[in-house]
C-alpha cells in the first residue's frame, strides 16, 4: 500500500487527483464516506475523471457524462462501455493509502 495523502485533504463528496508511482489516480471521497481510487482517465474518451463530477458513489466524466461505479469501475451511464481500473482503498492513522492492483482486474 501507498500513502497519497491525509484523509482531510480531500473533503466528502469531491475527487482529487494523484500521481502516484506515475499513475494518474482520481481519489473520490464519496458521500457513503468511504474513500475510492479510480485510474484518472475516461474509457470513452481519454480525459481526466478527476475534473468530473461525484454523485453517490459514481463519477461523471465531464465531457460526455459517462458515468463509473466507484466500487466496481463499471460503467452506469453511456457513452463508455468499458470499465476503468479501481484500486483498493485503506485509511490508516488519518492518511489514505492505495495498492496500485486493481481490484476488478481492469489494467489501463
Amino acid at each position: 500500500m501507498i500513502r497519497v495523502c491525509a484523509a482531510a485533504d480531500v473533503a466528502k463528496g469531491t475527487v482529487r487527483q494523484f500521481d502516484v508511482e506515475g499513475t494518474e489516480i482520481a481519489l473520490v471521497h464519496a458521500d457513503d464516506d468511504h474513500f475510492y481510487a479510480a485510474y484518472d482517465e475516461c474509457s470513452h474518451a481519454a480525459v481526466a475523471l478527476s475534473e468530473g463530477e461525484v454523485e453517490g458513489c459514481t463519477l461523471e466524466c465531464w465531457l460526455h457524462g459517462s458515468r463509473f461505479d466507484l466500487r466496481t469501475g463499471a460503467p452506469t451511464g453511456l457513452p463508455a462501455t468499458e470499465p476503468v481500473p479501481v484500486y483498493p482503498v485503506e485509511i490508516r492513522d488519518g492518511d489514505v493509502y492505495i495498492d496500485l492492483n486493481p481490484s476488478n482486474g481492469v489494467t489501463k
